[in-house]
Protein backbone atom coordinates (compact mmCIF):
# COMPACT_ATOMS: atom_id res chain seq x y z
CA UNK A 1 0.00 0.00 0.00
CA UNK A 2 0.93 3.56 -0.86
CA UNK A 3 2.20 5.76 1.85
CA UNK A 4 2.99 8.90 -0.14
CA UNK A 5 0.75 11.05 1.65
CA UNK A 6 1.47 9.83 5.10
CA UNK A 7 2.73 12.90 7.35
CA UNK A 8 4.83 11.88 10.52
CA UNK A 9 3.55 14.67 12.77
CA UNK A 10 6.52 15.56 15.04
CA UNK A 11 4.76 14.88 18.63
CA UNK A 12 5.35 11.49 17.87
CA UNK A 13 9.09 11.36 18.07
CA UNK A 14 8.42 13.91 20.90
CA UNK A 15 12.10 13.68 22.57
CA UNK A 16 13.96 14.00 19.18
CA UNK A 17 15.30 17.26 18.01
CA UNK A 18 14.59 18.81 14.64
CA UNK A 19 17.45 17.47 12.96
CA UNK A 20 16.71 13.79 13.97
CA UNK A 21 13.14 14.43 13.54
CA UNK A 22 13.31 15.29 9.55
CA UNK A 23 16.13 12.52 9.33
CA UNK A 24 14.20 9.66 10.46
CA UNK A 25 11.20 10.70 8.71
CA UNK A 26 13.02 10.70 5.45
CA UNK A 27 14.54 7.64 6.22
CA UNK A 28 11.73 6.06 7.04
CA UNK A 29 10.64 6.69 3.62
CA UNK A 30 7.85 9.18 4.96
CA UNK A 31 7.82 12.77 2.41
CA UNK A 32 6.32 14.81 5.01
CA UNK A 33 6.47 16.16 8.24
CA UNK A 34 4.44 18.38 10.56
CA UNK A 35 6.43 20.59 12.98
CA UNK A 36 6.12 21.87 16.50
CA UNK A 37 6.59 25.34 17.51
CA UNK A 38 8.50 24.45 20.23
CA UNK A 39 11.55 22.38 18.26
CA UNK A 40 11.48 25.20 15.45
CA UNK A 41 12.27 27.84 17.86
CA UNK A 42 15.15 26.02 19.88
CA UNK A 43 17.01 26.12 16.76
CA UNK A 44 15.29 29.19 15.42
CA UNK A 45 12.55 29.88 12.66
CA UNK A 46 15.42 30.76 9.84
CA UNK A 47 17.30 27.99 10.57
CA UNK A 48 14.54 25.22 11.07
CA UNK A 49 13.40 26.28 7.25
CA UNK A 50 16.62 25.85 5.79
CA UNK A 51 16.70 22.56 7.39
CA UNK A 52 13.28 21.83 6.42
CA UNK A 53 14.10 23.16 3.07
CA UNK A 54 17.49 20.55 2.67
CA UNK A 55 15.44 17.83 3.59
CA UNK A 56 13.29 17.53 0.46
CA UNK A 57 10.23 16.65 2.99
CA UNK A 58 6.46 18.52 2.41
CA UNK A 59 5.49 20.63 5.50
CA UNK A 60 1.87 19.30 6.14
CA UNK A 61 1.20 21.21 9.38
CA UNK A 62 2.60 23.71 12.33
CA UNK A 63 1.29 23.08 15.53
CA UNK A 64 -0.17 24.76 17.46
CA UNK A 65 -1.54 27.62 18.33
CA UNK A 66 -5.10 29.09 19.98
CA UNK A 67 -6.06 28.95 23.30
CA UNK A 68 -8.38 32.34 23.34
CA UNK A 69 -10.85 31.82 25.84
CA UNK A 70 -9.16 34.44 28.60
CA UNK A 71 -11.62 37.69 28.62
CA UNK A 72 -9.95 40.72 27.49
CA UNK A 73 -6.53 42.01 29.32
CA UNK A 74 -3.17 40.83 29.25
CA UNK A 75 -3.38 37.35 29.24
CA UNK A 76 -5.65 37.42 26.21
CA UNK A 77 -3.64 40.13 24.31
CA UNK A 78 -0.24 38.25 24.57
CA UNK A 79 -2.42 35.01 23.20
CA UNK A 80 -3.12 36.90 20.34
CA UNK A 81 0.12 38.12 19.55
CA UNK A 82 1.64 34.64 20.17
CA UNK A 83 -1.28 33.29 17.53
CA UNK A 84 0.10 36.36 15.01
CA UNK A 85 3.50 34.66 15.54
CA UNK A 86 2.47 31.01 14.62
CA UNK A 87 0.84 32.53 11.59
CA UNK A 88 4.05 34.35 10.14
CA UNK A 89 6.23 30.68 11.04
CA UNK A 90 3.59 28.82 9.24
CA UNK A 91 4.07 30.86 6.26
CA UNK A 92 8.11 30.60 6.43
CA UNK A 93 7.60 26.95 6.84
CA UNK A 94 5.13 26.41 4.29
CA UNK A 95 7.90 28.35 1.88
CA UNK A 96 10.44 25.87 2.62
CA UNK A 97 8.98 22.91 2.41
CA UNK A 98 9.13 20.81 -0.73
CA UNK A 99 5.98 21.26 -3.84
CA UNK A 100 2.43 20.16 -2.11
CA UNK A 101 3.68 21.72 1.37
CA UNK A 102 0.59 23.15 3.10
CA UNK A 103 0.24 26.67 5.15
CA UNK A 104 -1.78 24.98 7.76
CA UNK A 105 -1.29 26.05 11.72
CA UNK A 106 -3.31 24.20 13.96
CA UNK A 107 -5.50 26.03 16.63
CA UNK A 108 -6.76 24.38 19.66
CA UNK A 109 -9.31 26.73 21.25
CA UNK A 110 -8.16 26.55 24.77
CA UNK A 111 -10.25 25.28 28.01
CA UNK A 112 -12.73 27.26 29.94
CA UNK A 113 -10.54 30.22 32.24
CA UNK A 114 -9.02 29.56 35.33
CA UNK A 115 -12.61 30.17 38.04
CA UNK A 116 -14.66 30.38 34.97
CA UNK A 117 -18.11 27.75 34.48
CA UNK A 118 -18.89 30.30 31.32
CA UNK A 119 -18.63 27.41 28.12
CA UNK A 120 -20.98 29.52 25.55
CA UNK A 121 -18.73 32.76 26.36
CA UNK A 122 -15.51 31.06 26.46
CA UNK A 123 -17.05 28.87 22.68
CA UNK A 124 -18.06 33.35 21.71
CA UNK A 125 -13.90 34.50 22.91
CA UNK A 126 -12.76 31.99 20.46
CA UNK A 127 -15.07 33.14 17.41
CA UNK A 128 -13.83 36.79 18.49
CA UNK A 129 -10.17 35.87 18.40
CA UNK A 130 -10.68 34.27 14.82
CA UNK A 131 -12.49 37.47 13.73
CA UNK A 132 -9.18 39.32 15.02
CA UNK A 133 -6.55 36.79 13.06
CA UNK A 134 -8.52 36.21 9.78
CA UNK A 135 -6.84 39.25 8.44
CA UNK A 136 -3.45 38.59 9.27
CA UNK A 137 -3.63 34.73 8.39
CA UNK A 138 -5.33 35.99 5.07
CA UNK A 139 -2.54 38.05 4.10
CA UNK A 140 0.36 35.41 4.72
CA UNK A 141 -1.40 32.95 2.76
CA UNK A 142 -2.14 30.61 6.20
CA UNK A 143 -5.50 28.52 6.79
CA UNK A 144 -6.07 28.57 10.89
CA UNK A 145 -7.24 24.83 11.14
CA UNK A 146 -9.49 24.58 13.82
CA UNK A 147 -9.15 20.98 15.76
CA UNK A 148 -12.18 19.93 17.60
CA UNK A 149 -10.77 18.16 20.66
CA UNK A 150 -12.65 15.02 22.43
CA UNK A 151 -15.23 16.27 24.99
CA UNK A 152 -13.19 15.24 27.99
CA UNK A 153 -10.83 18.06 27.30
CA UNK A 154 -13.73 20.95 27.04
CA UNK A 155 -12.42 22.05 30.56
CA UNK A 156 -8.94 22.26 30.20
CA UNK A 157 -7.98 21.81 27.09
CA UNK A 158 -10.56 22.75 24.19
CA UNK A 159 -14.08 24.06 24.38
CA UNK A 160 -14.67 23.22 21.04
CA UNK A 161 -15.74 19.41 20.81
CA UNK A 162 -17.71 18.30 17.48
CA UNK A 163 -16.63 18.80 14.07
CA UNK A 164 -19.68 20.60 13.57
CA UNK A 165 -18.98 23.44 16.19
CA UNK A 166 -15.43 23.69 14.46
CA UNK A 167 -17.12 24.22 11.35
CA UNK A 168 -19.62 26.75 13.15
CA UNK A 169 -16.55 28.90 13.59
CA UNK A 170 -15.03 28.63 10.69
CA UNK A 171 -18.29 29.88 8.43
CA UNK A 172 -17.79 33.47 8.44
CA UNK A 173 -14.40 33.35 6.83
CA UNK A 174 -13.37 31.99 3.57
CA UNK A 175 -12.07 28.21 3.46
CA UNK A 176 -8.72 28.97 2.45
CA UNK A 177 -8.17 30.96 5.66
CA UNK A 178 -10.10 29.40 8.11
CA UNK A 179 -10.57 25.45 8.49
CA UNK A 180 -10.92 22.14 10.21
CA UNK A 181 -8.60 19.63 11.34
CA UNK A 182 -10.19 16.25 11.37
CA UNK A 183 -8.55 14.28 13.82
CA UNK A 184 -9.33 10.36 14.31
CA UNK A 185 -8.82 10.23 18.02
CA UNK A 186 -10.97 13.44 18.77
CA UNK A 187 -13.88 12.80 16.55
CA UNK A 188 -14.48 8.84 15.95
CA UNK A 189 -17.63 8.42 18.56
CA UNK A 190 -19.05 11.66 17.12
CA UNK A 191 -22.60 10.46 16.01
CA UNK A 192 -23.11 13.46 13.32
CA UNK A 193 -19.14 12.67 12.07
CA UNK A 194 -20.01 11.48 8.41
CA UNK A 195 -22.75 14.33 8.07
CA UNK A 196 -19.81 16.72 9.47
CA UNK A 197 -17.49 15.53 6.73
CA UNK A 198 -19.30 15.72 3.77
CA UNK A 199 -20.13 19.51 4.94
CA UNK A 200 -16.58 19.80 5.88
CA UNK A 201 -15.84 18.96 2.09
CA UNK A 202 -19.00 20.21 0.62
CA UNK A 203 -17.63 23.62 1.80
CA UNK A 204 -13.93 23.47 0.94
CA UNK A 205 -12.63 23.41 5.12
CA UNK A 206 -10.84 19.87 5.84
CA UNK A 207 -7.34 21.48 6.37
CA UNK A 208 -5.88 18.56 7.80
CA UNK A 209 -6.51 14.64 8.70
CA UNK A 210 -5.06 12.87 11.74
CA UNK A 211 -5.06 9.35 11.84
CA UNK A 212 -4.67 7.96 15.59
CA UNK A 213 -5.96 5.49 17.21
CA UNK A 214 -7.84 5.15 20.71
CA UNK A 215 -7.48 2.00 23.14
CA UNK A 216 -8.69 1.86 26.43
CA UNK A 217 -8.14 1.76 29.13
CA UNK A 218 -6.92 5.09 28.60
CA UNK A 219 -3.94 5.70 31.14
CA UNK A 220 -4.35 7.96 33.71
CA UNK A 221 -2.92 10.88 32.14
CA UNK A 222 -5.94 10.41 29.18
CA UNK A 223 -3.32 13.29 27.04
CA UNK A 224 -1.04 10.22 26.56
CA UNK A 225 -3.84 7.87 25.15
CA UNK A 226 -3.28 7.76 21.02
CA UNK A 227 -1.91 4.93 19.69
CA UNK A 228 -0.70 3.63 15.99
CA UNK A 229 -3.30 3.29 13.47
CA UNK A 230 -4.99 0.15 13.79
CA UNK A 231 -3.89 -0.69 17.49
CA UNK A 232 -7.26 0.75 18.98
CA UNK A 233 -11.28 0.87 18.80
CA UNK A 234 -11.48 2.95 15.49
CA UNK A 235 -12.91 1.81 11.90
CA UNK A 236 -10.47 3.97 9.78
CA UNK A 237 -12.66 2.85 6.94
CA UNK A 238 -15.43 4.66 7.10
CA UNK A 239 -13.98 7.88 8.40
CA UNK A 240 -11.34 7.73 5.92
CA UNK A 241 -13.35 6.87 3.05
CA UNK A 242 -15.12 9.93 3.62
CA UNK A 243 -12.54 11.91 3.95
CA UNK A 244 -11.11 10.74 0.48
CA UNK A 245 -15.24 11.64 -0.59
CA UNK A 246 -15.04 15.26 0.85
CA UNK A 247 -12.37 15.42 -1.82
CA UNK A 248 -9.16 16.03 0.99
CA UNK A 249 -6.18 15.22 -0.54
CA UNK A 250 -3.47 16.63 1.32
CA UNK A 251 -1.09 15.03 3.57
CA UNK A 252 -2.65 12.34 6.71
CA UNK A 253 -0.99 12.98 10.09
CA UNK A 254 0.11 10.32 12.31
CA UNK A 255 -0.11 12.79 15.77
CA UNK A 256 1.13 10.51 18.63
CA UNK A 257 1.24 10.81 22.13
CA UNK A 258 1.77 8.01 24.26
CA UNK A 259 4.86 7.68 27.16
CA UNK A 260 5.62 4.26 25.52
CA UNK A 261 5.81 5.57 22.12
CA UNK A 262 8.19 8.35 23.52
CA UNK A 263 10.22 6.78 25.04
CA UNK A 264 10.99 4.20 21.74
CA UNK A 265 14.20 4.87 19.69
CA UNK A 266 12.94 7.02 17.00
CA UNK A 267 13.27 5.45 13.79
CA UNK A 268 11.59 2.31 15.06
CA UNK A 269 8.98 4.96 15.99
CA UNK A 270 8.47 6.05 12.07
CA UNK A 271 8.81 2.64 11.51
CA UNK A 272 5.94 1.33 13.15
CA UNK A 273 4.11 4.67 12.08
CA UNK A 274 4.26 3.53 7.99
CA UNK A 275 3.01 -0.19 9.02
CA UNK A 276 0.26 1.09 10.94
CA UNK A 277 -0.56 3.59 8.71
CA UNK A 278 -0.17 1.33 5.66
CA UNK A 279 -2.15 -1.64 6.95
CA UNK A 280 -5.55 0.72 8.40
CA UNK A 281 -5.41 4.04 6.66
CA UNK A 282 -3.83 3.50 3.22
CA UNK A 283 -6.21 1.24 1.60
CA UNK A 284 -8.63 3.26 2.05
CA UNK A 285 -7.20 6.12 0.03
CA UNK A 286 -8.46 6.77 -3.52
CA UNK A 287 -4.74 6.86 -4.29
CA UNK A 288 -4.00 3.70 -2.40
CA UNK A 289 -1.75 1.40 -4.74
CA UNK A 290 0.05 4.49 -6.93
Amino acid sequence: MSIRRLSLNQATIKHADLATALAVTSGAGIESIGLWREPVAAVGLATAATMLADSGLRFSSLCRTGFVTDAEGPARRAAIDENRRGIDETAALAAAGAPGSAAVLVIVAGGLPEGSRDLIGARERVAEALDELAPHAAAAGVTLAIEPLHPMYASDRAVVSTLAQALDLASPFAPETVGVVIDSFHVWWDPALLPSIARAGAEGRIASYQACDWRTPLPADVLLSRVYPGEGMIDFGPMTRAVEHARYRGDIEVELFHAEIWADDPAAVAASTVRGFAAAVAPHLADSTS
